[in-house]
């Protein structure tokens, strides 16, 4: 989109498509600002599994906003691909910045850093991103992209704004920053510095694969609402520490929305299985704290009883009628998610 001053914000990953992204529900490092998928995608031109041609907002509809029938794709956005396969997608787009500025913050612990965030965002501070690493996985990204960070929680920050506002708004940040505790402030606003800080935010899973080079990946995710995220957070790390396992956690804390990236020898049966009672809880206390057991990563194999427990049975039940009434020979994706 160079040289039109707009842009498509949702940004999950390098290697991915934008109709994988849609299918997938995916989000990103500025989902707190812009949104994620959903409210980004206008229409989608998606192969029903008869064949047929569907374009969930009719051929050509690209309007901001409709109230006319069911919102089909909001219904394919997320559907991991047991609905059809998504061909083409109509994307939201924003207009670029006028003025950009990113930070790395230090805190003494793992519940300042997200109780920070919390303040933020109670404040109206309008960050387009505010990312958290513990201790761990600020070590691991700092050492894998050389970057020289302190080996402590961290909170990346950034915000978008005219020039004029700019100032008063980094002003806001600092002073809920150093509130809770947070140190080492300093604003990057030219974009060469900026790319390498996310950058290496964008690394970390292979950031977190160097920490036991030869073992496997297993990332998992959970969202909550703002006010319960510190509590959830704070037990989630008392849990990993108290499970033995190697789990970074990473997240998009500005909507609750946060991963551990688990490292584990996948031929020891006995890390195996403490790395799945391990994401078993951590779905149950998010569940529990009147959330979600994915927020972005999605259902798959792994969390289907946990879906059962989130929707109750009404809504899994419901989910099943639709599948089985647009792919009644069970073709797309069979046995994922239902």
């Amino acid at each position: 989109l160079r040289g039109t001053g707009l842009w498509f914000p949702v940004d999950p990953g390098a290697d991915a498509s934008l109709c994988g992204m849609a299918a997938t529900g995916a989000s990103g490092t500025n989902a707190v600002r812009y949104g994620t998928m959903r409210p980004n995608v206008l229409n989608l031109r998606v192969v029903l599994p008869d064949g047929r041609l569907l374009h969930t907002a009719g051929p050509g509809r690209q309007a901001r906003k409709r109230a006319a029938g069911y919102d089909l794709t909001s219904l394919f956005v997320g559907s991991e691909g047991t609905l059809g396969f998504l061909t083409q997608a109509t994307l939201r787009l924003h207009p670029l910045p006028e003025a950009t500025a990113a930070t790395v913050a230090s805190f003494p612990s793992v519940g300042a850093a997200v109780a920070c965030t919390v303040q933020v965002l109670q404040a109206a501070v309008p960050v387009a991103r505010i990312e958290f690493l513990d201790e761990v996985m600020a070590d691991a990204c700092s050492r894998f992209s050389g970057m020289g960070l302190p080996a402590a929680p961290t909170l990346l920050l950034e915000l978008h704004s005219s020039r004029h506002g700019l100032a008063e708004q980094q002003q806001q940040a600092e002073e809920i920053v150093r509130l809770n505790g947070g140190s080492g402030l300093v604003w990057a606003e030219e974009s060469e510095q900026r790319g390498q800080l996310w950058s290496m935010r964008h690394n970390a899973w292979y950031a977190a694969l160097a920490l036991r080079p030869g073992c496997q990946g297993y990332s998992t995710d959970v969202c909550v609402p703002i006010s319960r995220l510190p509590n959830v957070v704070v037990e989630t790390k008392q849990d990993l520490q108290e499970s033995g396992l190697t789990g970074p956690m990473v997240g998009h804390v500005g909507d609750g929305n946060f991963h551990c990236l688990l490292i584990f020898n996948s031929k020891d049966p006995e890390e195996a299985q403490r790395v799945h009672a391990f994401t078993q809880r951590l779905g149950r206390r998010a569940l529990a704290a009147g959330g979600t057991c994915t927020g972005e990563h999605g259902v798959g194999l792994g969390k289907r009883a946990l879906l059962l427990e989130e929707l109750g049975q009404e809504g899994l039940d419901t989910l099943r009628c639709i599948k089985a009434a647009l792919d009644p020979h069970n073709l797309m994706n069979p046995g994922k998610v239902i």
